[in-house]
Order: structure tokens, then C-alpha cells, then sequence
């Protein structure tokens, strides 16, 4: 791809992940800009001769269904998928969608367009529900608000009361298209939404700041230091149980050979020497397994913290950052909310870290509830 053509894929990407921006609203932009789709720039620019039949009359604006194809393409991140058709038989001929499972995926095959963190977040963005707003923009909360009865996702709705003011908020979608008898409003404004999500995310930061001073503590005492060797010195004794084990193994060939036991003893004795020698390098690799998850949780979770403290000074939301650190919302029928955070396995195995390893006391929910 030429650098003409990767520029405008970044930005597609960007306007989708950073500016929240619906397949229309990124169409609209990109006519408005003179760009042409990648059927026109082929033709136009690039002199091939390169035929659509779904395009008519030399018609190369863009539509949503072209930039819906550019987002979920993983050639821009350096793979190469094939396998996504097949002729049904050899008496068939007829091409057909192969389900996207059974598709073959070879990675790092090229040079990536795209940062693969910034791909993902867009995977993310086209898997929530992408209704948009009048202006073409995708809605702050789409595909993150869900009734916390029936997981239907909630439906944006514009009232006016006795002064007129207008003002927003949000019913459970069961309630308003199908029945009123199958689920209730779970109604909630979205200024009273805004509020409680905004200070649920000033806590989390400054729970993990404290939870961050500790890891530091950890990591400057001797209690990581005495972790490291107690595995260690379980290490050394299993393989030293090992070494017996094989030597044992040899003396009993010897004593087969020398007709002290029955071939068939022999036989016996060896299957279980191997199957104990077999189960303590299993432990030795679960050893490993559990120092490496000890570094991992000490040292490896600066990324995400450092992205959650960086927005320490937040004042108001938008949708990058809603996307950024929520999974997902639950909305009861008493307007009480649980956010589901992106974080919390994460923070929940260093909080399990520091309670079993260093006998520190730390309780966090799950998700943090919100009145």
C-alpha cells in the first residue's frame, strides 16, 4: 500500500477510536474531503484496471459498508488472513462465505499500518452497539449501558418538562420495543449517569495509587527477594528428587539384568518411577509459572495503571474515555448502577498477591457501585 492510501487508513482509525466517530460520520468526512473510495483511487491514481460491479457510473464516494471493511481488516496490523471463501463443491461451483472460526490467520506477515492497540480498540468499538446520533456522531454511552434485569441494552431518549427544558436519558430497551410486561424502565438521566461515572473514576484512581505504593513497597523490601528464593529452594529440592528418581531407574535395569526381580516387576517399578519423575517437573514448571506471575504482577502492570492515573484531573467524560476503562454498565430499577471496569482481573490478582504473600488487608469490589 502506498503512503497515500496508508495515511488515509490511519485516519479512519483515528476518527473511529479517538473522536468516536459512526461509519456515516467517517463517509461524510472523507467525501467532504475529495477522497476517493479505494475503487476510484485504483483506477484514478493508480491506472489499474479494476472493476466493481456494485459501483455504477464512475461513482467513488465512500459508504459505510467500505469503511466497515477497512476496520475489521487485520492487513493493516501485519496479518494475512485467507480461507474466508470456498467453491461448496466440485459439482457446485458456487462460492460461499466460510464462517470466520475456520478462517486461516498468519501474523507479522508485513510491515503493520496500524498499531494493533489502536485496531483493537476499534474491534471493541464495532462490536458495541454503534446506533448513532442525529449529527452522525456515535453516542457517548452506545453499547455500554445495559439493564441490569433482562441485559438488554438501554435506549437513549429526549424528554421536556413543565419549564421546557429539554434533557436526556435512558429506558431499558425490553421495556420500550417489545412489552411493558416483560421488563420495566430502569429509567436514568443521563446528567445523574454522568455524575456517578465521573466519581467512581476519581476513586478507582485513588485506590490505585495506594495500590501502586504498595506494590513500590513490596518491590523495595525483602519480601520479593524471599519469595524468589523460597521458589527457588523448592526448585533445587525437585530436581535433586528427580536425579533419585533416575538413578533409582538405572539400579532397577541392574537388578533386572542381574535376576534379582521378574521382568514383569521391572516393568511395574519403571512405570511408576516415570510417572513420579513426570508429575515433580510439572511442579517445577508451575514453579516457574508462579515466579513469572509474581514479576508480572509487581513489574508488568505499570501500563495500565499509568493509563488510568493519567486521567487523575478529570473534569468530564467523553466517549474515548468511557471505552478506555469500562466495560460495561448495569442499570437497575432504583437508578443504581455497577460499573464493570476493565481493569479489575488485573487489579484483583495484585490485591490476591498482596493479601496471601504479605498478609495486607485490601478490599475491593468487583465492580464499584454507584447510587
Amino acid at each position: 500500500m502506498d503512503k497515500e492510501s496508508a495515511e488515509i487508513v490511519k485516519k479512519i482509525f483515528e476518527w473511529k477510536v479517538n473522536e468516536g466517530l459512526g461509519n456515516l460520520s467517517i463517509c461524510l468526512r472523507l467525501n467532504d474531503m475529495g477522497v476517493l473510495n479505494p475503487t476510484g483511487y485504483k483506477k484514478k491514481k493508480l491506472n489499474q484496471n479494476y472493476n466493481n460491479f456494485q459501483i455504477m457510473q464512475e461513482d467513488y464516494s465512500w459508504c459505510p459498508s467500505t469503511v466497515r471493511n477497512i476496520l475489521k481488516n487485520d492487513i493493516y496490523i501485519g496479518n494475512i488472513t485467507q480461507g474466508k471463501r470456498r467453491v461448496k463443491s466440485y459439482k457446485v461451483h458456487k462460492v460461499e462465505q466460510v464462517p470466520e472460526d475456520e478462517w486461516i490467520t498468519v501474523e507479522n506477515m508485513h510491515e503493520p499500518i496500524i498499531e494493533r492497540e489502536l485496531f483493537e480498540k476499534a474491534q471493541k468499538l464495532r462490536k458495541v452497539d454503534t446506533r448513532v446520533q442525529d449529527n452522525g456522531n456515535l453516542s457517548m454511552w452506545a453499547g455500554i449501558l445495559k439493564c441490569a434485569d433482562c441485559g438488554r441494552a438501554m435506549h437513549k431518549k429526549y424528554c421536556k418538562n413543565k419549564s421546557g427544558t429539554v434533557y436526556e436519558y435512558y429506558i431499558c430497551g425490553t421495556y420500550r420495543k417489545k412489552s411493558n410486561k416483560l421488563c420495566t424502565k430502569h429509567t436514568l438521566k443521563v446528567e445523574e449517569l454522568e455524575k456517578a461515572v465521573l466519581e467512581a473514576i476519581k476513586l478507582h484512581i485513588e485506590l490505585l495509587v495506594d495500590t501502586e505504593k504498595l506494590l513500590e513497597q513490596i518491590n523495595k523490601s525483602n519480601t520479593k527477594k524471599l519469595a524468589n528464593e523460597n521458589i527457588e529452594n523448592i526448585k533445587m529440592a525437585k530436581e535433586k528428587e528427580i536425579e533419585k528418581l533416575n538413578n533409582l531407574k538405572r539400579c532397577l535395569y541392574e537388578d533386572w539384568k542381574n535376576e534379582y526381580i521378574t521382568k514383569e516387576e521391572y516393568l511395574g517399578y519403571k512405570q511408576k518411577y516415570e510417572q513420579n519423575i513426570e508429575k515433580t517437573k510439572e511442579i517445577i514448571i508451575n514453579l516457574d509459572k508462579q515466579k513469572e506471575k509474581q514479576e508480572e504482577i509487581i513489574n508488568g502492570n505499570g501500563l495500565w495503571i499509568e493509563r488510568f492515573k493519567a486521567h487523575k484531573n478529570i473534569t468530564e467524560l467523553d466517549r474515548d474515555i468511557i471505552t478506555e476503562l469500562i466495560d460495561y454498565i448495569e442499570v437497575y430499577e432504583n437508578k443504581k448502577i455497577t460499573i464493570h471496569f476493565k481493569f479489575m482481573n488485573e487489579l484483583d490478582k495484585i490485591l490476591e498477591y498482596i493479601d496471601e504473600g504479605n498478609r495486607v488487608k485490601t478490599y475491593i469490589t468487583p465492580s464499584q457501585k454507584c447510587g
